[in-house]
């Protein structure tokens, strides 16, 4: 039962992470010590069904929770202390760096180095480009929007499994973001009655949720293999991409669309680097 609680909590803040742009979801797999087991779960549970499916159920269905629970707390966040709630983000990727450093096995050679500036590189590019460009919103839900909606799931799904990078900043740049936060704020008015928003609900989470599943068999299978033969070089790339996303974070809009109160976002910060640091070492 304990062990049933902790993976229903872990799929709590995995699903909580994945609302939030710029933050990832295997960042917070890391920091909480189920990212192996994650993917081994999503790869082999075929074989061994009774054995995965207690940790994938609750892990499931904490998601769910996550996602609809603390997408509207995570909004207000955003919208009111945006200052404050990013600085802590940003420390709980920063406090994680030191042990997936540890992880590596040792100080990188010149010619690993590539492994964590390119990455780091990348995603400053896409910081400045999503920055810079206005993503389009779209209203009109056809079939053609639809299948789109399902291929920018597939990507997300990716992203979703990859610490540093954000399942939800896909959507942010492809500008499916707010009609995404739409139908899942929805929900609660589905459940009050409201029965008029379920068919654009439908239409929406629908093909992002069997993409976004698609994806997660997909990403899954193949960071195994990585994990399994290229150990190193994976958790160096991933350095690069939670210090790229960090500076994500830094320049992101939303850190500053609110008052700031720098003396309350440094503690922030602090409290987050502090926490994931602490909850990392002991793994």
């Amino acid at each position: 039962m304990l062990l049933m609680i902790r993976n229903f909590i872990n799929g709590l803040v995995f699903g909580a992470a994945l609302i939030v742009p710029g933050v990832s979801g295997g960042t917070f797999a890391i920091i909480l010590g189920f990212y192996e087991q994650l993917i081994e779960a999503v790869n082999h549970f075929t074989k061994d069904f009774r054995r995965y499916a207690k940790f994938l159920f609750p892990f499931g269905i904490g998601v769910v929770f996550g996602i609809v629970v603390f997408a509207s707390i995570i909004q207000f966040l955003l919208s009111y202390h945006s200052f404050s709630a990013m600085m802590f983000f940003i420390g709980l990727i920063a406090g994680v760096i030191p042990s997936m450093y540890k992880r590596t096995g040792g100080k990188p050679t010149l010619i690993e180095l590539p492994l964590i500036i390119i990455p780091i590189i990348i995603l400053v590019l896409i910081a400045h480009l999503s920055g810079g460009i206005s993503a389009p919103v779209y209203t009109e839900i056809n079939a053609p929007f639809m299948i789109f909606i399902f291929v920018i799931g597939i990507i997300a799904a990716a992203s979703l499994l990859i610490p540093g990078l954000s399942g939800s900043f896909v959507l942010l740049i492809a500008g499916i973001y707010p009609l995404a936060t739409y139908a899942v704020s929805s929900l609660r008015l589905v459940l009050g009655g409201n029965l008029d928003v379920l068919p654009n609900i439908i239409m929406i989470l629908a093909p992002l949720g069997v993409g976004v599943i698609i994806g997660i068999f997909i990403m899954a299978r193949l960071l195994e293999k990585l994990l399994k033969r290229y150990n190193r070089a994976v958790f160096l790339v991933v350095i690069g991409l939670m210090i790229g996303s960090i500076y994500a974070l830094l320049v992101d809009p939303m850190l500053t669309q609110s008052g700031v109160n720098i003396p309350i976002g440094l503690v922030a910060c602090a409290v987050g680097v502090i926490l994931s640091y602490k909850m990392g070492s002991k793994k």
